[in-house]
């Protein structure tokens, strides 16, 4: 890790992230990047509308975001934490996922809600991301998880 690649990022907006992944609507799931050093760490937000989609179905009575799109939050944020320390690949090749360890939910969160999204690297070898990821509601910790990816 060179001392050049860990450039600090005040903040990123919903039209920076869109050039950035390749997500589009309905399955974005980062609002807005708070903060981020490249090739360390990224720290983004997501707005939880009543207007959601998948709040139609999960559930009508008690709306509840389903945990998986809370790790898909944390798995974007964690794309968009390579692409910054890798632009080359922004438009030319996609970041997968390889796997998840460590997950779990604390607490339930539903409309009118702001997710943080902390995600910091661990390592990167042979081409393989490891991130931990973490989301907080009013600074409470909501989800967590361990993240693999990779640029294919």
């Amino acid at each position: 890790m060179t001392e050049e690649r860990q450039v600090a990022v005040e903040e990123i907006d919903i039209l920076e992230i869109l050039r950035l992944l390749p997500h589009r609507y309905p399955f974005v799931m980062i609002d807005r990047v708070l903060s981020m050093t490249a090739d360390k760490e990224v720290e983004a937000l997501k707005n939880v509308s009543i207007n959601e989609p998948f709040f139609q179905g999960h559930f009508p009575d008690k709306p509840v975001m389903p945990g998986v799109l809370m790790l898909e939050g944390m798995a974007q944020a964690g794309g968009i934490l390579a692409y910054c320390t890798e632009p080359e690949n922004v438009g030319v090749k996609l970041l997968y996922f390889a796997g998840l360890d460590k997950v779990r939910f604390r607490r339930p969160v539903g409309p009118g809600d702001q997710l943080i999204y902390k995600v910091e690297l661990l390592k990167k070898k042979r081409g393989i991301w490891k991130l931990s990821g973490k989301a907080y509601v009013e600074e409470k910790l909501v989800a967590e998880a361990e993240l693999l990816a990779s640029f294919g």
